[in-house]
């Protein structure tokens, strides 16, 4: 375990200033991007259908199917494009740089339609605030390559120390996947037993939401946490379990979020980041369980 943990690369620095237009505007690529993995795929619980996977060169959706290809789509941060990959051997290219949103959006159409896909998606981003619809979004039109590697090279730093903890629980468990909604790298442990209906709810939390959860991730800040940082909650949250003291002390709970945080920084120069990071995950999560009642010993491996 150690050794896997040990492998899992640098970890580069994440510095906001100068950056956050690439990233914003990225975040509204990847859900162009990720409205046609929604249109394409059969729904799987907790939306887990249309979650990106971190790869060795980007971030990718799972295989898609039109009429008799399947298809993906990737974005590569060490060319530096989207990447269209079809099952007869075909693919396409769409270079990565400065672009608005509304290009980026007539492009990808164009381009699927040459590949002979042509899918309807509902063009109005979710989970931000103040949304433009993508063929009206000129505002957004970043992209800094630097800023876009040292990203994905931070997932794939983190990606390997979430898997290792991932392996650890024996119960229902997402993969370790990245969410263009939320524009973060996300893991949700599940206790087995059905979470009480939140009244109001949108469709996407209550579907989120419908069991209890305990969920660990990353992301690069937002509101009271404007860097990036490390996230642990559980949903519905126990009783106590803001006054835990989590693992490293450079964690702490956060009222505004009601999740603990931990930032990026503080793992990213310490000596064993993954070990850190572990600490991190095992100590909000155990906390978390405890008060919870989770039936411990039938998730967890021994």
């Amino acid at each position: 375990m150690t050794t896997l943990l040990k492998s899992s690369g640098p970890w580069p620095a994440l510095p906001l200033e100068g950056r956050r237009p690439t990233y914003e505007t990225l975040h509204m690529w990847s859900q162009v991007v990720g409205k046609v993995c929604l249109a394409l795929t059969a729904p799987v619980n907790h939306f887990w259908n249309v979650a990106f996977r971190v790869t060795p060169r980007g971030l990718a959706t799972p295989t898609l199917t039109a009429g008799s290809r399947a298809f993906s789509l990737t974005f590569d941060f060490v060319d530096h494009q989207l990447v269209l990959q079809c099952s007869d051997g075909t693919a396409e290219r769409l270079p990565l740089q400065p672009m608005t949103v509304a290009e980026f959006h007539r492009l990808l159409t164009e381009m699927l339609h040459r590949m002979g896909v042509d899918v309807r998606i509902w063009t109005m981003p979710v989970e931000i605030p103040a949304p433009i619809r993508f063929e009206e979004d000129t505002v957004h039109r970043s992209y800094d390559p630097a800023a876009a590697h040292a990203f994905w090279r931070a997932l794939l730093a983190i990606t390997p120390v979430l898997e290792a903890f991932r392996s650890r629980f024996l119960g229902k468990c997402s993969p370790v996947h990245f969410f263009w909604g939320s524009f973060d790298l996300a893991l949700t442990r599940f206790s087995g037993r059905p979470a009480p209906e939140r009244p109001g709810a949108d469709p996407v939390t209550r579907e989120a939401y419908s069991h209890e959860v305990i969920s660990h991730g990353f992301w690069l800040g937002s509101g009271g946490v404007p860097e990036p940082a490390f996230y642990a909650y559980a949903a519905p949250q126990p009783h106590g379990l803001e006054a835990v003291k989590p693992k490293p002390s450079a964690a702490f709970y956060s009222t505004e979020f009601s999740e603990f945080i931990l930032p990026y920084e503080a793992i990213r120069s310490a000596l064993d980041p993954a070990e850190l990071l572990l600490a991190f995950l095992t100590s909000t999560y155990e906390a978390a369980a405890e008060l919870a009642g989770w039936d411990r010993p039938a998730l967890e491996r021994s």
